[in-house]
């Protein structure tokens, strides 16, 4: 069975969405975490000023690698936009500043249905 362009493209959308939500999810997650982690070293009386520090550098790395696959997933992001004008498929126009989540779903179903 062959897949349509209308439905490659709102599979595409979908799963694209939900990869960039992912990515939002991922730096929320660290950011709590390292929240904790400095409560915690401030809270235990046990700890000292610099306990943990080393763990604290290698979360910050992590939430750098997150960053930058979030702006490689943005250049995805265009380059998908790209492709799908040149072969004529509907593509949302993304809203500038706006996360992608922001589009109407039903809005493009309605337009591919037309």
């Amino acid at each position: 069975m062959t897949m349509t362009l209308p439905v490659a493209g709102l599979r595409i959308t979908r799963d694209l969405r939900a990869a960039e939500a992912a990515l939002d999810e991922a730096l929320m997650k660290h950011n709590t975490l390292f929240a904790t982690l400095l409560s915690a070293r401030q809270d235990i009386e046990e700890t000292g000023p610099f306990t943990g520090h080393e763990v604290l550098l290698r979360l910050i790395k992590s939430q750098q690698t997150l960053l930058a696959a979030g702006g490689d997933l943005a250049r995805v992001h265009g380059g998908l936009s790209e492709m799908g004008r040149e072969m004529g498929a509907v593509v949302h126009d993304c809203p500038p500043n706006e996360p992608m989540g922001s589009v109407d779903e039903e809005d493009e179903v309605r337009a591919i249905a037309a």
